[in-house]
C-alpha cells in the first residue's frame, strides 16, 4: 500500500471520531500527561486525535478539519491551537454535543467533513504525480 493510502485510509476512519471516548484512546501514547495544558482529555475534547509516526510523536489531527499539528508545548492551549490555525473548522463551531445533534445537523456536517476529506486527498494526489513528473523529467534530462 502506498504512504497516500494508509493516510487516505486513517482520515477516511476519522467518521468514527465523532465520539469523543473513540477520539480519547488514540492518545496512549501521549507525551503530554500531566501538569500541562494539552492533556489526552483536552485535546480529544477539542476535536484532536493522536496520529504519532516515528519522527513526530506529537502530531495531532482534528478528525473533521484534517488540520495536523506538531510541536506541542506543555502550556499550549488544544482550543486555542486548532481555532488559530483553522478557524472555519466545524467541529469548533458545534453549539452541541455529538449527542445532541439531530440526524439533518450529522448529515450536514458528515457532508461537510467529507468534503474537506476529498479536497485533502487531491491535493495529495496532485502534489504525488508532481514529484513523479518531476523525478521521471530529472530521469530524461540526465540520459540527454
Amino acid at each position: 500500500m502506498f504512504h497516500s493510502e494508509v493516510i487516505a485510509a486513517r482520515f477516511l476512519s476519522f467518521d468514527q471520531m465523532y465520539s469523543y471516548e473513540r477520539r480519547l484512546q488514540t492518545f496512549s501514547e501521549w507525551p503530554f500527561r500531566e501538569d500541562c495544558q494539552c492533556t489526552p482529555e483536552l485535546m480529544a475534547k477539542a476535536g484532536f486525535v493522536h496520529c504519532p509516526s516515528e519522527n513526530e510523536p506529537d502530531v495531532a489531527c482534528c478528525f473533521f478539519c484534517l488540520r495536523e499539528l506538531e510541536g506541542w508545548e506543555p502550556d499550549d492551549n488544544p482550543w486555542s491551537e486548532h481555532a488559530k490555525r483553522s478557524p472555519n473548522c466545524g467541529f469548533l463551531h458545534l453549539k452541541k454535543t455529538f449527542e445532541e445533534l439531530t440526524a439533518i445537523e450529522f448529515f450536514h456536517l458528515e457532508l461537510e467533513r467529507l468534503r474537506i476529506y476529498i479536497r485533502k486527498m487531491a491535493h495529495m494526489k496532485i502534489a504525488h504525480f508532481r514529484d513523479e513528473v518531476e523525478a521521471i523529467s530529472k530521469n530524461l534530462r540526465s540520459l540527454i
